[in-house]
């Protein structure tokens, strides 16, 4: 296969899992905007309220690293497929819990959504596998971005398709669900037809216009070796960490703001503020990472979370609140962004299913730690504490960056 034909593969593959991403992106947020309102109707009570997302985490938790060795030995786009086809299931048994009045059916269509979101999370890796390294952050941060339109679009989705769902005399709150249901599907039908040929193939065709020897099965490492590396530990510290800090800092900034008497509409202002930093700039952290590395972009990037961990406990008034959780999301997405590119890098193409399908999984646990331990830190002494333990997290990250910054980059046959 001829560069340029790689090249075109490539591009065709990149364009249609960011337009998946996208349609999937827009449908799970849809779903978290009910979620919660959904479960307290049907368990009965506000005890219920989070019960769905946590099936949704743990499921997300769950099938990380079985999709991943699904990628190795079946191929990305099957693992794929089957990842949104599992969401388009999930949506549609939400939207028939909401018609049961079914809250156990409705924990397990979040389950499969959970599941979607898994396969989901790697599809980052799978754009940018296919275009050698020099391409791969820019690409990384495109997929990320295509997180930024479902931030805005799904929950806009909410208010019309419930009103479809009334007028063709089903429910109000089923609606965003069928119609997620939809764009799960869509998404599937556009990689079974579009993502060929798979990635993983791509992959290696490019590894072999390289002229890179290839690795007999044999030469691929275990997950225990390559865990060793020192860039590999980096970059799965960095996600960790900054997912961990993140999801800290924002699930208890709402509650923050609500024991301050500050409105809905001001708290909205706030995480509009702090989602536009995680999403919309990530293509042009993809071409900083270009410019100037993946290393300097994740030192950027704890340092962005340090900062935002002191000001987020010390801002007076919303406008310096918004700005600390800006800040925040975009220390999250250096280090998001630079952390995946420099993961990808690592590795040969027959092991970046089980690796990163493990990253994703201790990134997922991350979400759920930060989650589940957010409010005690809370009550125990406010968002000073909250961001006194965020700033302690950062920093001892820093210091594992900086012992690690005089490893090598060059450690996996690739691009």
């Amino acid at each position: 296969m001829t560069l340029d034909a790689l090249d075109r593969g490539a591009r065709r593959i990149t364009n249609t899992i960011f337009t998946s991403e996208s349609l999937l992106s827009a449908a799970l947020l849809a779903s978290a905007t009910l979620l919660a309102i959904n479960a307290v109707e049907l368990g009965g009570g506000p005890q219920y309220a989070g019960v769905p997302s946590t099936v949704s985490l743990l499921s997300r938790a769950a099938i990380a690293v079985p999709i991943g060795l699904l990628m190795d030995r079946a191929g990305r786009r099957p693992a794929l497929l089957a990842g949104y086809l599992c969401g388009a299931v999930g949506f549609a048994v939400i939207a028939l819990a909401i018609g049961w009045s079914s809250f156990w059916v409705l924990c397990l269509g979040a389950g499969l959504t959970g599941v979607a979101s898994g396969a989901s999370q790697q599809a980052r890796y799978i754009a940018s596998e296919v275009w050698p390294d020099a391409e791969r952050a820019r690409v990384i941060g495109m997929i990320v971005f295509a997180g930024a339109i479902g931030a805005v679009a799904g929950p806009l989705l909410v208010g019309p398709t419930g009103s479809l769902a009334e007028r063709l005399g089903g429910d109000v709150m089923a609606g965003p669900y069928w119609f997620g249901a939809l764009l799960a599907l869509l998404a599937g039908v556009l990689t079974f037809a579009l993502l060929r040929p798979d990635p993983k193939q791509l992959s290696r065709a490019r590894e072999t216009a390289a002229q890179v020897d290839d690795l007999p099965p044999a030469a691929i490492r275990p997950a225990r070796t390559i865990f060793a590396l020192p860039l590999v530990q980096l970059a799965v510290a960095s996600m960790v960490i900054s997912q961990l800090v993140m999801v800290m800092i924002m699930v208890i900034t709402p509650v923050h703001m609500h024991d301050h008497s500050h409105t809905t509409g001001e708290i909205s202002i706030v995480i509009t503020a702090h989602t536009l930093g995680m999403f919309g700039f990530a293509t042009v952290t993809g071409w900083l990472i270009g410019r100037l590395g993946n290393r300097p972009m994740i030192a950027y990037g704890a340092g962005l979370l340090a900062l935002a961990s002191v000001l987020a406990p010390l801002a007076a008034n919303v406008l310096t609140l918004a700005i600390a959780l800006f800040i925040l999301g975009l220390g999250w997405n250096f280090c998001f962004v630079a952390g995946s590119s420099l993961l990808g890098n690592q590795l040969h193409y027959g092991e970046r299913g089980r690796v990163q399908g493990t990253n994703e999984l201790l990134v997922a646990l991350a979400s759920g730690a930060g989650s589940l331990l957010t409010g005690a830190i809370f009550a125990g002494g406010g968002m000073l504490r909250i961001g006194a333990v965020g700033l302690a997290l950062t920093l001892v990250f820093a210091v594992f960056a900086t012992w690690r910054r005089g490893a090598g980059e060059q450690v996996a046959p690739r691009v």
